[in-house]
C-alpha cells in the first residue's frame, strides 16, 4: 500500500500499471482478445486516458471510434465496426478497418488491428448495447456532458463550431437511446495530475478495488 508519505510518480506508475495487471488477468471477451471499453461524452479525456492505460499493457493497440464514425453516420457505425473489427478478432484474426478522415470527408485505406491479448476501444458509444457483449472491461469517463462538451469546443476551435452543434444534439440523442454509464464497470475522473479509478454500476470481481492515477494520498494495491 502506499501512504501519503509516497512520491507522487511511484504512486502514479503503480496504479496505472496496477489497473493494466488487473486487466491481463480478464478472461478473453472476443475471440483471444481482452477488448476494453473507454466510453464518455465527447471532450471527456477517452484518448488521454487510453493512450496512457495502451502504454502501460506493452503498447496495447487502440481502436479509436473516430476512425469508423463518418459525418454521415456519427452513431450509425455499428454493422461497420461488427464486420470490420469485431468478427476478425473473435476468430483470432488481424482486422482492417478503413479509418475515416474528418477533414476530408472520406474514408483512407484498410488500417490493420492485430488480436492483440488488449485491445482499447476508445470513443463515444464504446459501451453500446451492440458490443458490450464483446468487452472485457468498460470504463466510463466521469466528466459531466455540458464540461466536456465545453472542453471539446475549446480545444476544437471555432472552425469547428457548426459540427460541434450538430454533435451535441446527436449524442443527446445516442445516450438517451442506448446509455453506456450504467453498465461501466469503473469510473474514471480526472485529477489536478492524472486519473482516479473508481468501481462503477456494475461490479466486476475481477476489478473490485479503487485505482487512483496522479496526485494525492490515497491508497490503493
Amino acid at each position: 500500500m502506499l501512504g501519503p508519505s509516497s512520491d507522487p510518480y511511484r504512486l502514479q506508475e503503480s496504479a496505472i500499471h496496477a489497473l493494466a495487471s488487473a486487466i491481463r488477468r480478464l478472461p478473453p471477451s472476443c475471440g483471444p482478445v481482452r477488448l476494453i471499453g473507454v466510453d464518455g461524452h465527447a471532450g471527456s479525456g477517452k484518448s488521454t486516458f487510453a493512450g496512457q492505460l495502451a502504454a502501460a499493457l506493452d503498447d496495447a493497440p487502440v481502436l479509436h471510434l473516430d476512425d469508423i464514425a463518418s459525418h454521415d453516420a456519427l452513431f450509425d457505425w455499428t454493422g461497420r465496426l461488427r464486420e470490420q473489427v469485431i468478427e476478425p478478432l473473435g476468430r483470432g484474426e488481424s482486422a482492417h478497418y478503413a479509418p475515416y478522415d474528418w477533414r476530408a470527408g472520406h474514408f483512407g485505406p484498410p488500417r490493420a488491428l492485430p488480436p492483440a491479448p488488449v485491445v482499447l476501444v476508445e470513443g463515444v458509444g464504446a459501451g453500446r448495447r451492440a458490443l458490450r457483449p464483446h468487452l472485457a472491461l468498460l470504463l466510463w469517463m466521469e466528466v459531466p456532458r455540458e464540461e466536456a462538451w465545453r472542453r471539446g469546443r475549446e480545444r476544437d476551435g471555432e472552425e469547428q463550431r457548426e459540427f460541434w452543434a450538430g454533435w451535441v444534439e446527436a449524442e443527446r440523442r445516442h445516450f438517451a437511446q442506448d446509455p453506456s454509464r450504467p453498465f461501466a464497470d469503473l469510473l474514471v475522473r480526472q485529477r489536478n495530475r492524472g486519473f482516479e479509478v473508481l468501481p462503477g454500476p456494475v461490479r466486476t470481481p475481477a476489478i473490485d478495488q479503487p485505482f487512483t492515477h496522479g496526485d494525492g494520498p490515497h491508497p490503493m494495491w
